[in-house]
């Protein structure tokens, strides 16, 4: 394989490079002398080559290019680093056949790519075993790459050392497969070559292809089995170069062929397919030499940051409703997705020639001969009993996937491969036909799983053709450090995690929702509206007001009734309203209800919504939803079914309060009746819906210890590794500010909140609990770490610690923050309650954050009666209940103008300001998965 560089001398020139080790070696100097003189020629090659490579790829852009512009500049300076060793310092005048020596380039240098940071694999080609003169060379040339400072993987094996162990391991016989001839003997290398294709390639084909695809499917399911995580990584991840390279190891060692372009002349790809496989790899290599580039070392993960940067070097630009970087990020999806066409036709290609037959069962069974809705059955999968079945009939394509939903069965590859061949077919006409849709929609709605089918379909390109606003979405990022995918693999994602809660398959993780969801009378409009409800993404404005509007447009296309159509449209335009009620206001506040119950009117809306917001925040990431949540939006659901049936069918929350008692008394079966009504006495009611009776039991001991013992403060601290987090609970006098010293005194033993209740008790004292974590969100567990957040807290409430201090100290080898832009914002709201002010912070979380938010709230005059901390990602939402110091709503325009500046002061910005970058490491407050709704 020839390495093919436009002006390669330009790169590095070989001949004038040998002339002036030839000057040296004529000087006569002593080794040592000679091998320095000789490093300082090569690495100014290197240097000199190297900035003429990155010079052009500033200027084209062209990482494919550029790839092979390094390993040309490899190439050379290897060929004059070895002819310099044997001619100059180990020589033989007369070698024998036994000290031949090829050097043979494996792996991606074998494939002529080398990112900035690559490694360099090497392959010392021996014709038998190793004698002293080979090992001499190997060595010295080895030791003069490491003092290079190159990253080399190597190895010295005989031809028939390399046959063997390519027989044995997959690894070596992929290396081989991409050896490269790049100095020394050609007659050995030609050798390997020969028996290579002989002895490996010609035997096992089938094999060694279901080798790598197992390979490849663990690889993603190590990942995260998906192409649309957010920060995905370029190099390994799905739809990343090594599934490019997969394809290309694939038809290299089937169809013998050097390069993907030579696959059409097989008939394998089209040309069209193979332009496709090019753009992919262009692009892949593109950004992987600017984040290596930019790194400044081998960083094969797309992060945040790191989009951002290389799409404005890329030249994406804002555009209407849509920021640069995420029209860069949707293009890379995009991309991912046709590597992923490709896996599929290569794979129909290869197996048209190596078909596979029936199992013996199903063959029996008369599997091989039946047809499902049309379609052929063939090795126990769907294929097409003709070329032209989508041509003939557009309506195939939709029935296709219902056949293949309602038999069981997956679709052959070739049909698969087809469907992406005719997708031209998907115009006005098909999206308008009833059959059409009324195959779509019960693809949606089976009971089934429809997840897997819509996968398919969304791969295939199918989904977003024949509703062409899903279309809008696939790729399309959501760009922070909360959602973990693309909107369009979030969206179906949601839909199968909303089936399995319906087949009962979820009832440990969410009992109440897989209780409703048999009652669940409109079901399709449910189904329908997950799938529509981050539809409007990317399009600028509120996306769930302009999804209702997609909604209405699409419920009547799709079959729907029109009492469905308004359901669909109503629960998109209010996909958000129950987990912002659960998470951002106190459901202990009677208007907190009344306002939620307003808006759903119905128990079958209240249903529908909570199935919809479970299904929606399970799909965000898998470390999203916890039992604080899950504790939230089931009394939620709970109090607004009282309201809405007057109490009928529904337990009251006086009964839930009578339950919540008998529980904790039973629990705590050694106390006397006297020692129980002590406690019970000081507790308001509010208390006994929101903890479960462990929790509870754990306060109770704590404050009868306290009371026992005379002390004035009790921390206690409990490990909790199922949610992930350290439960710190705090007993003490009640006093203004308190909230501030201990979320301030947590934040210097550097444990970060996750979540925050307040507890003011009958007999003056504060029952205040934080959740809290470490910095790289672990549980923050130990020992020493836990006596020290003790001690903080203690300083801090005796004032013998000023947190806010200690908090502006500089913190040593702090990680780099990610540059998300996020402005803040404070919402001061009157009408949500009653009897409190709301403020509803949101902004860039830090350590810290919320001891300086609380004391900023302590200096304008107000007290916190109730706190919601919520983080997603980089983002907190924290609210709070106040009143003034007289008990009273803060609703004096210049008052609450004040406390709007204050905490906007917290960010460091002013009134309309943007938000400074963050001084401090931002912090992480997720919890693992618990119980559920």
């Amino acid at each position: 394989m020839t390495v093919t560089v436009t002006r390669p001398r330009a790169i590095v020139d070989r001949g004038e490079l040998l002339r002036q080790v030839d000057a040296v070696a004529a000087r006569h100097l002593p080794p040592d002398q000679f091998r320095a003189e000789l490093l300082k020629l090569a690495r100014g090659a290197l240097e000199q080559g190297r900035a003429e490579v990155m010079r052009r790829f500033y200027a084209n852009q062209r990482g494919a290019e550029a790839a092979r512009g390094l390993a040309h500049l490899m190439d050379q300076v290897i060929r004059v680093l070895h002819d310099a060793t044997v001619s100059h310092v180990h020589v033989v005048a007369n070698p024998t056949t036994s000290e031949r020596l090829a050097i043979v380039a494996v792996g991606g240098y074998g494939r002529a790519e080398l990112a900035p940071y690559s490694d360099v694999d090497l392959l010392f080609l021996l014709p038998w075993k190793s004698t002293p003169h080979t090992e001499q060379v190997v060595e010295y040339l080895l030791y003069l790459l490491w003092d290079l400072g190159l990253k080399v993987g190597h190895a010295t094996r005989s031809v028939a050392e390399c046959l063997r162990q390519a027989k044995a391991d997959q690894t070596v016989r992929t290396a081989l497969l991409e050896a490269r001839w790049l100095w020394g003997d050609q007659a050995l290398y030609a050798e390997l070559r020969r028996s290579y294709e002989q002895e490996i390639q010609s035997r096992d084909v089938v094999g060694f292809i279901d080798a790598k695809l197992k390979e490849r499917d663990e690889r993603h399911r190590r990942l995260g089995d998906s192409r649309y995580l957010l920060e995905p990584n370029l190099k390994e991840g799905k739809g990343g170069l090594r599934d490019l390279h997969t394809l290309f190891w694939i038809a290299k060692y089937a169809y013998r062929v050097d390069e993907v372009a030579a696959l059409v002349d097989r008939g394998v790809l089209s040309a069209e397919e193979a332009q496709g496989f090019a753009r992919a790899h262009d692009l892949l290599w593109t950004v992987r030499f600017y984040l290596h580039d930019i790194a400044g070392r081998a960083e094969e993960r797309l992060t945040f940051d790191m989009q951002s940067e290389i799409g404005r070097r890329l030249g994406y630009t804002d555009h209407a409703g849509a920021r640069g970087v995420e029209r860069f990020m949707k293009h890379y999806f995009l991309v991912a997705k046709d590597v992923g066409d490709l896996t599929r036709i290569l794979c129909a290609a290869l197996e048209a020639e190596h078909k596979k037959a029936a199992p013996p069962l199903l063959s029996r069974l008369g599997l091989r001969r039946r047809r499902v809705e049309g379609f052929a059955i063939e090795g126990a999968r769907l294929a097409l009993t003709a070329p032209s079945a989508f041509r003939d009939d557009p309506v195939n394509l939709l029935r296709l996937f219902h056949a293949a939903q309602e038999s069981g069965l997956d679709i052959h590859p070739a049909a698969l491969k087809q469907v992406t061949r005719d997708l031209q077919r998907v115009d006005n006409r098909l999206r308008r036909d009833p059959e059409a849709n009324r195959l779509f929609v019960e693809i949606l709605t089976s009971r089934k799983d429809p997840e897997h089918v819509l996968r398919r379909m969304s791969e295939a390109g199918l989904f977003g053709k024949f509703v062409p606003d899903f279309g809008r979405v696939v790729g399309q990022m959501q760009y922070d450090m909360y959602h973990v995918y693309t909107v369009d693999e979030h969206t179906i994602f949601a839909l199968g995690i909303l089936s399995r809660i319906e087949r009962g398959l979820l009832k440990g993780d969410h009992p109440v929702a897989s209780e409703v969801m048999p009652t669940v009378a409109s079901r399709r409009s449910l189904y329908v509206a997950l799938l529509l409800h981050d539809i409007a993404k990317g399009r600028g404005g509120d996306h769930s007001v302009l999804g209702a509007e997609i909604a209405l447009k699409l419920g009547p296309r799709f079959g729907l009734a029109p009492e469905e159509t308004e359901t669909v449209a109503w629960l998109v335009r209010h996909h958000l309203l129950m987990s912002n009620t659960a998470f951002k206001r106190d459901i202990d506040d009677p208007k907190t209800i009344a306002d939620f119950v307003a808006e759903v009117q119905s128990p079958e809306r209240l249903k529908l919504l909570l199935a919809l917001t479970v299904a929606d925040i399970r799909a965000v990431g898998p470390k999203v939803w916890n039992s604080w949540k899950a504790t939230l939006l089931r009394e939620l659901y709970h109090r607004t079914a009282e309201a809405l049936s007057g109490g009928i069918g529904v337990q009251p929350q006086s009964a839930r309060i009578a339950a919540a008692k008998e529980r904790l008394r039973a629990a705590l079966a050694d106390w006397d009746d006297d020692s129980f009504a002590l406690f019970a006495d000081v507790i308001y009611p509010a208390y006994w819906l929101g903890l479960d009776v462990e929790t509870q039991a754990r306060h109770a001991r704590i404050i009868r210890s306290a009371e026992r013992e005379g002390r004035p403060l009790t921390v206690d601290t409990r490990v909790d590794p199922a949610r992930g987090v350290t439960d710190v609970t705090i007993y003490t006098a009640d006093h203004p500010g308190l909230f501030s010293r201990i979320a301030g005194a947590l934040a210097v033993a550097g444990a970060n909140i996750v979540d925050a209740r307040i507890h003011t008790l009958a007999n003056g004292m504060a029952l205040d609990s934080f959740a809290v974590q470490d910095a790289s969100g672990g549980t923050f567990d130990r020992p020493d770490r836990l006596a020290r957040l003790a001690v903080m807290v203690e300083q801090s409430l005796d004032g013998r610690l000023s947190p806010a201090a200690e908090l502006r100290r500089p913190v040593p080898f702090a990680p780099a923050t990610r540059t998300l832009a996020l402005a803040p914002r404070v919402l001061v709201d009157n009408n949500a309650s009653a009897t409190h002010t709301v403020i509803e912070v949101n902004g860039r979380d830090r350590p810290g954050l919320l001891a300086d938010l609380t004391r900023a709230l302590t200096r304008q005059g107000v007290q916190i009666a109730t706190a919601r901390i919520s983080t997603y990602g980089e983002k907190v939402v924290d609210v709070f209940y106040v009143k003034d110091v007289f008990g009273l709503k803060v609703d004096k325009e210049a008052k609450t103008r004040a406390i709007r500046a204050a905490i906007l002061a917290v960010f460091g910005t002013a009134e309309g300001e943007p938000a400074a970058a963050p001084p401090r490491p931002a912090r992480t407050r997720r919890l693992a998965a618990g119980q559920g709704v």
